[in-house]
Formats: C-alpha cells, sequence, structure tokens
C-alpha cells in the first residue's frame, strides 16, 4: 500500500483480466505455480504438459479457486504436437497473449560421461523445444499484428532459463549450456519480434524446492548444498510469483530482452 500525500491510501494493482495464458510443463512444479499465480491475477490459462492426469487435476484446483483454466496435451519434442497444441489452446480459450515457455529436464553426470542421447534429451526439450514453443506462439501474435498494422498490446513471451544459465555448475554441464541458450534464444527474440508488440525476457529461477527436488534438499548433499548458498535458504514456488506477474503485465511493456535472475543472489 502506498500512503497518499493528503492522508489517503492508494493500492498499487497489477490483473491480467481479459489476457489469455498458456504455460508448459504445467502439470507440477514450477509451471503449476506459474498457471496458478496468473489464473489468480485474472488471466485464463491454459495448461500443457504431456501428463493430462496431472493437468487436469491443476486445472480443476483452478476452477475451484475461482479461476478459469483449460488443458491440453504437449510434447514439446514434437513439432506437430507443438502446433497442435497451440492451435487447441486458442480454440479453447482465445489467443495467446502470454507464452510462459517452461518446459524443461535434466541429467546429473560429468561432462566426459554424456552421451549422444543425454544431450539429445536435454537439449531438445530445454532448447530447441522452447524454440519452436515460442516460435509457434509467436507466428499467431504476429499474423495478428500485421492483420492489424499496430504492435499488439500485452503480448508477452515469459522464457524459463535458469541460474544455471548464468552460473556454471558442475555436473548438470549440458543443463547448463541449454539453459544459456535460453537466455540469449530470448534477447535474439526480443530484437526480431519487438516490432510487434511481443515483449520477450527470460527468468533465471535459483534453487527452488518442489516435489520433484524436495527430498533431496533433506540428505546430506543437499544440505550441504543449501549451506553453499547466499542465505543459506533454497526458495520456494510462490517466491517467482512478483517477477512473473510483472513479465506477463501490461506494465512491463518497457522491459523487453532482460534476463532477471530469481536465484536469492547464487549468481553473483
Amino acid at each position: 500500500m502506498i500512503q497518499g500525500i493528503q492522508g489517503t491510501t492508494m493500492a498499487y494493482t497489477i490483473d491480467l483480466i481479459g489476457k489469455t495464458a498458456f504455460v508448459t510443463g504445467a502439470s507440477s512444479g514450477l509451471g503449476r505455480q506459474f498457471a496458478k499465480t496468473l489464473a489468480a491475477a485474472g488471466a485464463k490459462v491454459v495448461l500443457a504438459s504431456r501428463r493430462r492426469d496431472s493437468l487436469q487435476e491443476a486445472a480443476d484446483a483452478i476452477v475451484q479457486a475461482g479461476g478459469e483454466a483449460f488443458v491440453v496435451e504437449l510434447d514439446v519434442t514434437s513439432l506437430s504436437s507443438i502446433e497442435a497444441a497451440v492451435a487447441e489452446a486458442e480454440q479453447l480459450a482465445g489467443p495467446i497473449d502470454i507464452l510462459v515457455n517452461n518446459s524443461g529436464v535434466s541429467t546429473t553426470q560429468k561432462l566426459q560421461d554424456v552421451r549422444e542421447e543425454d544431450w539429445d534429451f536435454v537439449l531438445n526439450t530445454n532448447l530447441k523445444g522452447a524454440f519452436f514453443v515460442a516460435q509457434a506462439v509467436a507466428k499467431r501474435m504476429i499474423a495478428r499484428s500485421q492483420a492489424s498494422g499496430q504492435p499488439l498490446e500485452g503480448a508477452r513471451i515469459i522464457n524459463i532459463a535458469s541460474m544455471a544459465g548464468l552460473k556454471v555448475l558442475p555436473l548438470i554441464g549440458i543443463y547448463a549450456v541449454s539453459k544459456a541458450g535460453v537466455v540469449q534464444m530470448s534477447k535474439a527474440m526480443a530484437m526480431e519480434w519487438g516490432r510487434y508488440g511481443i515483449n520477450t525476457n527470460a527468468l533465471c529461477p535459483g534453487y527452488i524446492e518442489t516435489e520433484i527436488n524436495r527430498a533431496h534438499f533433506a540428505t546430506d548433499a543437499g544440505r550441504k548444498l543449501i549451506d553453499k548458498l547466499p542465505r543459506k535458504k533454497v526458495g520456494q514456488p510462490e517466491d517467482l510469483d512478483a517477477s512473473l506477474v510483472l513479465l506477463a503485465s501490461g506494465q512491463s511493456h518497457f522491459i523487453n530482452g532482460a534476463t532477471i535472475a530469481a536465484d536469492d543472489g547464487f549468481a553473483l
């Protein structure tokens, strides 16, 4: 809340009412939280991943909370699946205004042990898949801009990178390579697509506790990792809410091509 000059109280709010958001990797973890957050801010949300049952559970929770949510199946390693999912999302919820490009995988190994199939597994999802999801959405955004003869209002692509794309970490080298690629990809997209009113930015989370890694952080190795963090704590998915909503909102119209670290200072 902001205290006014004459003693009145003003509230600064951001809402996404009237916007449609497409969130990949939305069946669990950060993607599920991203979908929940955007829906709470007023957006219609389309949740996408390969796990329909988990997606439906997440969408049902959003609807029960008063939001509007839809589900589409998506395999980001398949270009035909990407095109079909984006088309279905727009049929269900209307033209996509906001893309949260969140699908990601990793392996844990030394670089000398990386096999071609490991490289393809990580890069095909994290970089190639992210690129072609963004391209599929951007093509539709560009077509709308060209049809109107004006830049779009509020078109947003938020690519979820990682602090590993800013600071190399041991044993996840090819993951770091893929996320560094996402950072540069976001800058290239911002440069080419900004003229159409599309803002593209990269959000780089640090260590965030989710159901996938919670058990690891409770182990000796996990606790040793936490001890190396600047404030000796890991984040929670909701710690990314403010950054996400800002980048998705109209108030971020002057933020394009940015790389935003939300890692509690770990990449410094």
